[in-house]
């Protein structure tokens, strides 16, 4: 879980992880404000804090590295904000035990976003940045900017994902590896989302600087697809020994 002033809403989201069936739970705290590292040791997590603030996208580096160090086969990335429905992993990570898929994505879109409380502007902003990266990947996903997230230890060890972003486009980037890197398969399934004043949100001038910056996400793939810019960020990393 990569934290940022979660707290009144981590115990929330914990009671709802499908303990029987997850074996560690890492809480990374990117220097919150409020008592998310209190919550969170009270609770029994493993928590790694950060000396200053990284970012989203480096948060998750620091998630996947410590996912990884202990041993992990699947990984799940979840927001600690309560937004996304917890309940769900089950459904989510079955695919990639049966060995069917290597990233599995949650979405919102395969139900009624709107109804959970989306603002209609974050709606179409979403519907058109996934209509525009499915064309340029090939894929046919409702939605490519969830919150809710499972890999295999394959993938992640596969994926340079320490050269993308620091920042909220990480996701993106990450999605853009592994269609670059071939051979790793891709689904998702619905998962109901909530809408609410301590829920996390990026707001509207945030969410114009994302979407400009999946732009160019889009644009270094197809540049590097068609061998006109090569990108070290696309390409994978070679087996380890």
């Amino acid at each position: 879980m990569p934290a940022y002033n979660a707290a009144r809403t981590l115990e929330r989201t914990y009671a709802d992880i499908p303990h029987d069936i997850v074996d560690r739970i890492i809480l990374v705290d990117d220097v919150s404000r409020d008592d998310t590292v209190e919550v969170a040791r009270q609770l029994g997590l493993d928590v790694i804090i950060h000396r200053q603030n990284r970012g989203y996208g480096g948060n998750q580096k620091t998630c996947y590295d410590a996912a990884l160090a202990a041993g992990a086969d699947v990984v799940v990335m979840l927001h600690p904000d309560y937004q996304y429905d917890a309940t769900r992993i089950p459904d989510l990570i079955a695919p990639i035990q049966a060995g069917d898929k290597d990233l599995m994505l949650g979405s919102r879109f395969l139900g009624d976003p709107i109804a959970g409380g989306m603002p209609r502007w974050k709606y179409v902003s979403n519907r058109f940045l996934t209509g525009l990266e499915n064309r340029a990947f090939g894929l046919h996903l409702s939605e490519y900017h969830t919150g809710l997230r499972a890999y295999s230890r394959r993938l992640l060890e596969a994926i340079p994902y320490h050269l993308n972003s620091d920042d909220f486009v990480f996701d993106q980037e990450l999605i853009s590896q592994v269609v670059a890197a071939g051979g790793l398969g891709i689904g998702e399934i619905g998962v109901p989302t909530r809408y609410f004043e301590e829920a996390s949100s990026v707001g509207f001038q945030r969410s114009v600087v994302y979407g400009l910056a999946t732009l160019r996400v889009v644009a270094r793939f197809l540049l590097h697809r068609i061998r006109l810019r090569r990108s070290p960020k696309l390409t994978p990393r070679p087996p380890a020994a």
